[in-house]
């Protein structure tokens, strides 16, 4: 009770500062977990699905195109209302997972839909038995799905890893106990975890963010804060990646997928060999990057080495200044609407109607998303806002994707959904736009060398930091695939990247071998941290088009966003003169911030 109390004072003490911060309104979905809407939506969903699977089960090679649109549109309503109703479910939860009647009813929905939806397994697996000349003839018709194609094309490509139909709804039912369970468990002891600092007891999100205080002591508390608390249950995450780890390599085995990572880049309809393009730039740039930043910053800071926490610190030079709420939405607005009104247009909603929920709250789920929830209704951003400059940034991200899911929708729930290599497009995009909207009304030297590390420092984190995890879970999983792996074993993974990646002026305090413990994307999404930096990249490539001057620049934007999941990312980055699968593209992204650190060291003569 005590730590909840010292939460709530906190809370109360950063609201006043702040302004009034956003809550969802989560009504746009169901008025309450109670509601009769809820409940008819679950015995419609019932009913559809049974109707679905009488009417098609065993017949999809026989159907002619008309009918077999009729059938994949009927297939997407199916998607929307199940949708919808995890979609409530889950937000419910992330507001407080360690409320009990939250956690019951987010497991309870997931065991009902599954069961629900049991039935829909053989739809992609009788899909993919359709022979190509009876798939191409179908989906080349006149009056048929062909604007679905994209979509079954991607269905297709998984047709060499697809098991039995019994095979595929066994995983399909175990999926609740299986890796979803291991999820929440990981969920809910993150979320529940209390960190002593200097006699405050904090959550993980508070005491993370003293990671970027202007105190040094402070900042050092946290991180010895931190790795306490990680070494004390360092056994249950080692259990959790393990067992998730063989569980995907039993099922990559069964599969037949020819390495780990190949299922990921399956589903994000991108090459292999594109991503290993991506990965070996990045690594090759670490001295150019990383390195040569942090040697400057340790300079800064008058250090000869850097410990962890001083990766995020400000410089002595930054004031510190608490950004209230309303300040952070109208930056973050009127860089939108520099760029075009359009876009702040797209925005504005989220701050005016409940699409937002801002502050840190005990049991609230760490970090930021956009959740797009289905195409009917809308998508809701999740913050825990505590009014530092790298918050502000979150919020132009974070809004970045909910325009992005606003855009797409109009493709239909099927083709909304954008791989996850384009699905930071937008996000990286708005953040790019805000920094250069605060460094054109900047004049003070020591502000803009301010606003020029902190980008540099989050384009690292974004490229650098994720290239990193990248390679840690790739090792993770290669030596799982050897056996079962320690605690320490894993430490050992950890600090090999972590040495790599931030160059010799770093120090590592025990306890730091730790910190993958936290990462939640290991658990959730293996795989998917290279994205980022997929994003990062391709934003930084298309803003160097935008600044030459490439006509049209705002239209195509808008175009690219647009088409959601309904093209390839060689045809969505062809009108701005872009290949990703050339190396040189990867370059030229990385060029953009070693430019920006060429003009920090400019503003140090």
């Amino acid at each position: 009770m005590a730590a909840e109390m010292t939460f709530d004072a906190v809370d109360a003490a950063k609201g006043a500062s702040l302004g009034d911060l956003p809550e969802w309104d989560l009504s746009d979905l169901y008025p309450s977990p109670e509601s009769q809407q809820l409940k008819d939506d679950i015995a419609d969903l019932d009913a559809r699905v049974a109707d679905f699977a009488g009417r098609y089960q065993g017949k999809l090679a026989d159907l002619t195109p008309a009918q077999m649109l009729e059938a994949i549109q009927a297939y997407e309503q199916i998607d929307i209302i199940g949708g919808r109703i995890m979609s409530y479910a889950g937000l419910c939860y992330y507001q407080n997972t360690t409320d009990a009647a939250r956690a019951k009813m987010l497991g309870d929905l997931q065991g009902r839909i599954t069961d629900i939806t049991t039935p829909l397994v053989f739809f992609s697996l009788e899909f993919n038995r359709i022979p190509d000349e009876t798939y191409e003839a179908v989906f080349t018709a006149p009056d048929g799905p062909a604007r679905y194609k994209p979509v079954f094309d991607r269905m297709r490509a998984m047709r060499p890893h697809q098991l039995s139909d019994e095979l595929e709804q066994f995983l399909h039912d175990n999926s609740v106990v299986g890796a979803a369970a291991w999820n929440r468990l990981f969920d809910e002891t993150t979320a529940a975890l209390e960190f002593e600092v200097e006699g405050e007891t904090l959550g993980m999100e508070a005491t993370l963010n003293l990671l970027t205080e202007h105190d040094r002591a402070k900042r050092e508390a946290a991180a010895k804060a931190l790795a306490k608390v990680f070494g004390d249950n360092v056994k249950l995450f080692a259990r959790i990646h393990n067992t998730l780890a063989k569980e995907k390599a039993i099922e990559d085995k069964w599969r037949k997928m020819p390495t780990p990572q190949y299922g990921r880049h399956l589903s994000n309809h991108v090459e292999p060999e594109v991503v290993e393009a991506l990965r070996n730039a990045v690594t090759a740039a670490y001295p150019r990057l990383s390195h040569r930043y942090y040697a400057l910053k340790a300079k800064w800071l008058g250090l000869d080495k850097l410990q962890v926490w001083d990766r995020n610190a400000p410089l002595p030079t930054d004031a510190p200044r608490t950004i209230g709420w309303d300040e952070a939405r109208d930056t973050v607005l009127g860089a939108y609407g520099d760029f075009a009104p359009r876009l702040a247009e797209l925005a504005q909603p989220f701050f005016d109607k409940g699409w937002i929920d801002a502050g840190v709250k005990p049991g609230k789920a760490p970090g930021a998303f956009a959740h797009p929830t289905v195409v009917t209704v809308h998508p809701y951003v999740l913050l825990n806002y505590l009014g530092k400059p790298r918050d502000v940034m979150t919020l132009a991200h974070e809004l970045g994707h909910g325009v992005h899911q606003r855009l797409a929708a109009d493709q239909g729930e099927l083709l909304a959904s954008t791989p996850l290599t384009l699905a930071e497009t937008a996000s990286v995009f708005g953040e790019m736009l805000t920094f250069r909207a605060l460094l054109a009304r900047t004049s003070d030297p020591a502000q803009k060398k301010a606003l020029l590390a902190g980008k540099v420092e989050d384009m690292i984190n974004t490229v650098v930091r994720q290239i990193a995890f990248y390679d840690f879970e790739c090792k993770l999983h290669a030596a799982r695939a050897e056996g079962e792996l320690t605690p320490e074993d894993i430490n050992a993974l950890w600090m090999s990247v972590q040495a790599e990646s931030l160059g010799p002026v770093f120090e590592f305090m025990p306890g730091y071998e730790t910190f993958w413990t936290y990462v939640p994307h290991f658990v959730h999404s293996p795989f998917y941290v290279y994205a980022y930096a997929f994003g990062d990249g391709l934003v930084n490539a298309l803003y160097a088009a935008y600044e030459d001057g490439l006509p049209d620049f705002q239209q195509k934007y808008f175009d690219l966003l647009a088409a959601g999941g309904s093209k390839h990312h060689s045809e969505l980055l062809a009108p701005f003169g872009l290949d990703a699968s050339d190396p040189a593209f990867w370059d030229k992204g990385l060029s953009m911030i070693e430019g920006f650190i060429d003009e920090l060291e400019a503003l140090e003569e």
